[in-house]
């Protein structure tokens, strides 16, 4: 109960309580009449709190304080829900990185009580915990893709996820595999899928691309792999074929020759033209869980790499192509990216083949000088 009488002003009112401490009260634009969110020392603090709240309405950015009530996990949740287009997979990640790692560290949190020192508290407590870096920083983006949304959506008026560096993942660099160890891996991954293995590299496929292939997608001739689709595992299992990951993933990936007599020996006991290239043994399209199990790591197991993914497959691929001289736009095209953030990773050499770059341009350098002495140039060495 207030001691004192209210004050009566143009816009909302400020009254003295009875501990001495100044209440603000203003209407807002929904007609609500609403106290402020704390209370003031002096008549002055509220008054000038009353001002830029009406400050807020005339400029259009006052935030209804009851919006922001729902709670963090709720929305969410519902954010989830109604992203339009997502994959399956990602749905799994993104309802598994907030049922594991966003909800539990903020059950009661609402929306609007969520602030930049809290994201960094959580942060640092994910890291804390043993969560790797790189779940980190995906746990991160999420949490900051749903709060980009509630500012949208106007319960908020700023975005707490704004930790430097919070969103980058240092991934630890894969292992690129020796040609020899590739066709290892083939031979101890047995006849079945030894085509696999050696597609993997040389194509450098993804394996939701390869284990979507056809053998109406492979023609042996030309030495090229048509990428139409990708397998997509639904979360309560079966699967389904969809569009690859992005609009450049719909391509055709030229393989070296060197393994079309392997490809030619596993289609001709293919006779459908529309059926899928690699089954599991029991003809049932691949699940990359019971081929890792039952196949990957035993093989792995017998050449003596262990700790390698198939994914790795992938990425010697592109080493392999990129070292051979392929340009960004040629492994962009390649690995069916339309970001050049990706295949940039590719564009580093080999010592041997920065020897080679640097021997062809020693011998431009070389050749200019001896053209410039020739003519009478005056130059500061020959060259020779």
């Amino acid at each position: 109960m207030s001691n004192s009488k209210g004050r009566r002003r143009r816009f909302g009112a400020v009254r003295e309580l009875r501990s001495g401490q100044w209440q603000a009260r203003y209407r807002g634009p929904d007609g609500i009449m609403r106290p402020a969110d704390r209370t003031f020392p002096d008549k002055t603090s509220a008054d000038v709190w009353l001002t830029r709240k009406e400050a807020e309405i005339l400029n259009g950015d006052w935030l209804d304080p009851d919006a922001g009530s729902i709670l963090l996990a709720d929305y969410g949740a519902t954010w989830i829900d109604e992203r339009p287009g997502l994959r399956p997979k990602t749905i799994t990640l993104y309802k598994y990185l907030l049922r594991s790692h966003i909800a539990p560290y903020f059950p009661t949190m609402t929306v609007a009580e969520l602030k930049l020192a809290t994201v960094r508290r959580w942060r640092k407590k994910l890291l804390g915990n043993g969560v790797s870096a790189i779940t980190t920083a995906k746990a991160y983006r999420l949490l900051r893709a749903i709060m980009h949304t509630a500012l949208d959506d106007g319960l908020i008026k700023r975005n707490p996820c704004r930790v430097k560096g919070a969103d980058r993942e240092e991934s630890p660099e894969r292992p690129v595999l020796t040609v020899t160890q590739v066709f290892a891996l083939a031979k101890a991954a047995g006849p079945r899928y030894r085509a696999l293995i050696l597609l993997a590299v040389f194509s450098s496929l993804r394996w939701s691309e390869l284990a979507a292939l056809r053998k109406q997608d492979i023609d042996l001739g030309a030495c090229t792999v048509r990428v139409t689709r990708q397998i997509n595992y639904p979360p309560g299992g079966g699967h389904t074929f969809g569009p690859p990951k992005s609009r450049a993933g719909v391509r055709i990936v030229v393989f070296a020759a060197l393994i079309v007599p392997d490809l030619a020996a596993h289609l001709d006991r293919i006779t459908d033209p529309a059926a899928l290239i690699f089954t599991s043994p029991d003809g049932k399209a691949l699940r990359h869980s019971n081929f890792r199990r039952r196949v990957w790591l035993p093989a792995l197991e017998l050449v003596g790499l262990p700790g390698v993914h198939f994914n790795d497959l992938r990425h010697t691929g592109n080493t392999l192509t990129s070292d051979a001289g392929a340009n960004l736009r040629e492994m962009m095209a390649r690995m069916g990216h339309d970001s050049a953030r990706a295949a940039l990773i590719y564009q580093h050499s080999t010592t041997e083949r920065q020897r080679a770059i640097a021997a062809e341009v020693n011998k431009t350098a070389r050749a200019a000088l001896r053209k410039a002495k020739a003519s009478g140039t005056d130059v500061a060495r020959d060259g020779e």
